[in-house]
C-alpha cells in the first residue's frame, strides 16, 4: 500500500494504484483458488494495525534514523488517517482477513515499518526492534521479503533468532543485486527492462539442493511480474513468452521458479493484468499435468528442504 511508496510518490500521483489494489486483491485470490496456487503475502506490519492509536504505539519502540529522513515511515505519519474506514491507503486489516480466509496462502513479512536494510544511518540494532514488532503481531510469521530487495546478509542470523526461516533473495545477475537509490544506474534499469521481454540474464530457476540454507533459507527471486504498460502493449506477447519459457525450463529440470509482484502493480489496468496472470497460471496448470509441477509458497519450500534433509 502507500507505506511501500510514500517516499517515492505522492498520493495524488499514485493513489489510484493503491485504491485499485484493494479491488485487485480479491480477484487475485480468486485466481489463486481456481488454480490452487500457494502464495506468500509479504505484508508491511503497519498494515495490520486497526487504527492510528495502535500504529503509534507499535512505532514507539522502533527507531528508523536514516540519513534521508523522508525514507522513514514516521515521516509519513501526518498523512495517515485514524483507521481503515477513513484511510484506505495505510490500513489493510480487512484485506489481510480476506487472504487468511483463502486456502494455501501464507502471511509473511515485509518488515514492520517497510524497513530499508542498506540505507545510510540505520544499524542492526534498529532492525532488531523492527523484527520484534513483527513478532508481536502474533501471526506466526516465518518468511521475510526485504523492502526494495535490500538484502543485508549481516542481518540474517538475527532473522533466524526471531523465527524467520526464509527470505526472498535477488536474482543471480549484476543488474539485480541489492542496491540503494544511488546504485540504481540508468544502464541497470535499461537492462532490467529489456530482460522482461528477451532472455538476457537467463531463466533464474533454481534447484532446491543448491540454494543457500544458512543461516536461513534463501528463496531467490526468478522474475518480477512487470505490470501491463499501454505504451509497451505491442511487446506483451514477448513478456508472456519470457515467463512461460522459464516456467517450462523449471518444470522440465525439477527446479523452482519464484514469481512476485505488488498488488498495487495491478491497481491500474487491472483487468489486463489479471488476464495476463491467468495466462501464466493456465500454463502452470499445463506443466502440473505434464511434469508434476507444483505450486508452493515460501514456507512450503522450507518444509520441503527440511524434509529432504531428514531423508
Amino acid at each position: 500500500m502507500n507505506w511501500g511508496v510514500h517516499d517515492v510518490f505522492t498520493i495524488d500521483k499514485y493513489g489510484e494504484n493503491i485504491l485499485g489494489s484493494r479491488k485487485a486483491i480479491p480477484k487475485i485470490l480468486q485466481l489463486f483458488q481456481k488454480y490452487e496456487i500457494h502464495a506468500t503475502w509479504a505484508i508491511v506490519g503497519m498494515i495490520h494495525c486497526k487504527d492510528k492509536k495502535e500504529l503509534l504505539t507499535c512505532l514507539e519502540s522502533i527507531e528508523v534514523p536514516y540519513e534521508n529522513e523522508a525514507l522513514s515511515a514516521k515521516h509519513n505519519l501526518p498523512n495517515v488517517g485514524e483507521d481503515e474506514q477513513v484511510d484506505l491507503y495505510h490500513y489493510g486489516n480487512s484485506l489481510i482477513n480476506k487472504i487468511k480466509e483463502m486456502p494455501n496462502q501464507e502471511i509473511g513479512s515485509h518488515t514492520f515499518s517497510h524497513y530499508y536494510c542498506l540505507e545510510k544511518g540505520q544499524k542492526i540494532e534498529h532492525f532488531e526492534k523492527d523484527l520484534q514488532a513483527v513478532v508481536n503481531l502474533n501471526e506466526g510469521i516465518s518468511s521475510l521479503v526485504f523492502p526494495r530487495n535490500q538484502v543485508n546478509l549481516e542481518y540474517l542470523e538475527l532473522c533466524d533468532e526471531y523465527g524467520i526461516t526464509a527470505y526472498r533473495g535477488n536474482e543471480d545477475s549484476w543488474i539485480y543485486g541489492p542496491y540503494i537509490k544511488e546504485m540504481n544506474t540508468a544502464i541497470k534499469r535499461i537492462f532490467r527492462l529489456a530482460d522482461h521481454y528477451i532472455n538476457i540474464t537467463g531463466h533464474h530457476s533454481y534447484k532446491l539442493e543448491k540454494v543457500s540454507t544458512q543461516p536461513i533459507i534463501n528463496v531467490p527471486s526468478s522474475r518480477f511480474l512487470r505490470p501491463y504498460s499501454p505504451k509497451l502493449r505491442i511487446l506483451e506477447r514477448l513478456r508472456l513468452q519470457r515467463i512461460k519459457k522459464s516456467l517450462t525450463e523449471a518444470a522440465k529440470n525439477n527446479e523452482y521458479y519464484h514469481l512476485w509482484w505488488h498488488p498495487h502493480n495491478f491497481g491500474k489496468n487491472t483487468e489486463k493484468n489479471l488476464q495476463f496472470l491467468e495466462e501464466i497460471l493456465q500454463h502452470v496448470e499445463y506443466l502440473k499435468g505434464k511434469y508434476n509441477f507444483q505450486s508452493m509458497h515460501m514456507r512450503d519450500i522450507v518444509n520441503l528442504i527440511n524434509s529432504n534433509k531428514k531423508n
